[in-house]
């Protein structure tokens, strides 16, 4: 269930359907991350270096090594703060057009089923925020344990498996339940779902493909959510059959 969900994702994203979606997302988080890699330069110029230079021995001065040593740190300083922001500021973009990627799964891969409804423009802002604020939970909580010997990677996959799977499998279900009753279904297969964020981690991981992470993971969850919800309605089937 899980891998057939992850294939079939895997298989739209780079489909001429989704193109424009792609595209979009991509062109939008890199600009966005040019925008914060020119910010956060600005910020270090402004107050990291004059902090570090008050620090250092008159005789020392400010020129010369100094200049050069400090624009090579400043430099990997800002190339791994970029790292750790490239995940949520994807994810706050990609939030814009999920439902969008969700409709493309639905109206391509189950045309006999009632199709979804669109989450609320609002409640579309606040899940891509809440989603943002969990990723970067997420991998600020990941990147505390990755320091803890023994837990390392592991700390990535749980934690990022775990959020980002209640979370996306949630916004999949409320496209045809009230959010309660998404959050009880997400609940009763919380294994599941779980085991597929693990996935989604996963795809994560991998560099240039984290750009595109949520698109996948939304067509992910839009299929496990379909085989979820056909496997819970075969059980009152089978519990009948079995009482007989």
């Amino acid at each position: 269930m899980i891998f057939e969900a992850a294939r079939s994702a895997a298989g739209h994203l780079f489909s001429p359907a989704f193109r424009a979606v792609l595209f979009k997302t991509l062109g939008l988080s890199l600009l966005a991350l040019t925008v914060l890699w020119i910010a956060l330069r600005q910020v270090f110029v402004w107050l990291a270096l004059p902090f570090f230079d008050g620090l250092l021995p008159e005789w020392v001065g400010s020129g010369g090594w100094f200049d050069l040593v400090a624009t090579i740190l400043a430099g990997l300083a800002i190339a791994a703060g970029l790292a750790l922001l490239i995940a949520p500021v994807t994810a706050i973009i990609a939030g814009i057009f999920l439902d969008d990627v969700a409709e493309r799964v639905e109206r391509q891969e189950y045309p006999a089923d009632p199709p979804g409804r669109a989450v609320p423009t609002l409640a579309s802002i606040v899940l891509a925020m809440k989603f943002f604020l969990v990723v970067v939970l997420g991998n600020i909580v990941a990147l505390l344990l990755l320091l803890i010997p023994g837990v390392n990677i592991a700390a990535f996959f749980v934690v990022n498996g775990y959020l980002i799977g209640r979370e996306f499998f949630e916004f999949a279900a409320m496209r045809f339940r009230p959010e309660d009753e998404a959050k009880a279904m997400r609940r009763r297969n919380a294994g599941t779902v779980f085991l597929a964020g693990l996935v989604i981690a996963a795809f994560m991981a991998v560099p240039l493909l984290n750009l595109v992470s949520p698109l996948f993971a939304c067509a992910m969850m839009v299929h496990l959510h379909k085989k979820v919800e056909a496997a819970e309605r075969r059980r009152p089937q089978r519990a009948g059959l079995n009482s007989v």
